[in-house]
């Protein structure tokens, strides 16, 4: 496949990050990230003083034959307790009319703040900002900014997720790979198995790219396995669920590493 070298040397350097000191995450796996690999997350950031560095390949079929491959790494810090701090950028290499092309699909920067911990009468929320910036062929035309509302309740072994976002601005031209659009919204649900470290999830949700535009449904599956104290791979399937909006199906595979570095620690831990 030719997604196998970018996702090697994604690994290499996960493994170089792997040597700085590592944090007694022991339950990563039940953290769910941003398309990865489903696009409903929860509403809890990256530890305090931990960085994560993600790593994911994507390939999208879409309706009239056209293929997107998607290379995201992604690093997020927690810069303060119950916030963390995140840039990320996409590679794309579409595949179209029997012609391949590569790009850069934009620079995004994100923060998320959760602002309540789950109680007995709440669950927990969070909120977070997006903005994307124009870098790269496949970019899209111009900078967009999207606030998203984040909610989880956890009973038992599962919990569920209420995701919702709206991009400000105008219509414009959109990135190749993980497009603003106009607003989505997606609930999902997982469960967890304890003694394998892994869970196993499902989602729906609606996107629309213009105000104009259709709703895209897409139903999805996926599962977390923390295969390491500190990293967990992630594997998720995708279908849209309206005929001629969505994509045909959607394969995702990535890799999550926690770490951090002993002079960022307080103390110098």
């Amino acid at each position: 496949m030719k997604g196998a070298l970018p996702c090697g040397l994604f690994a290499a350097v996960l493994v170089l990050l792997c040597g700085e000191r590592s944090l007694a995450a022991q339950a990563d796996y039940r953290n769910l990230d941003e398309g990865r690999p489903t696009r409903v997350e929860d509403a809890f950031p990256v530890e305090r003083y931990a960085f994560e560095f993600v790593t994911s390949y994507a390939l999208e079929r879409e309706p009239g034959g056209r293929s997107v491959h998607a290379f995201v790494p992604e690093l997020a810090y927690g810069i303060v307790a119950n916030g963390e701090l995140g840039i990320t950028a996409p590679v794309g290499l579409l595949s179209e009319g029997g012609v391949t092309r590569a790009g850069l699909s934009g620079l995004r920067a994100f923060a998320l703040y959760n602002f309540n911990t789950e109680g007995a009468a709440l669950p927990a929320l969070a909120v977070r900002a997006d903005v994307r910036l124009p870098a790269g062929s496949f970019a899209g035309s111009e900078a967009r900014v999207t606030l998203k509302g984040i909610a989880t309740r956890s009973w038992g072994r599962q919990r569920i997720h209420v995701n919702g976002a709206f991009t400000l601005g105008p219509d414009v031209s959109p990135a190749l790979i993980e497009p603003a659009g106009r607003w989505w919204w997606g609930a999902a649900l997982d469960r967890t198995l304890f003694r394998e470290s892994v869970l196993l999830l499902a989602e729906v949700y609606a996107r629309g790219a213009a105000r104009a535009a259709p709703a895209e449904v897409t139903g999805s599956l996926g599962v977390r396995w923390q295969w390491r104290p500190t990293a967990v791979i992630d594997i998720g399937l995708a279908r849209g669920l309206v005929r001629g909006h969505g994509p045909d199906y959607a394969f995702t595979v990535g890799v999550a590493n926690a770490f951090a570095f002993a002079g960022l620690l307080p103390g110098g831990r």
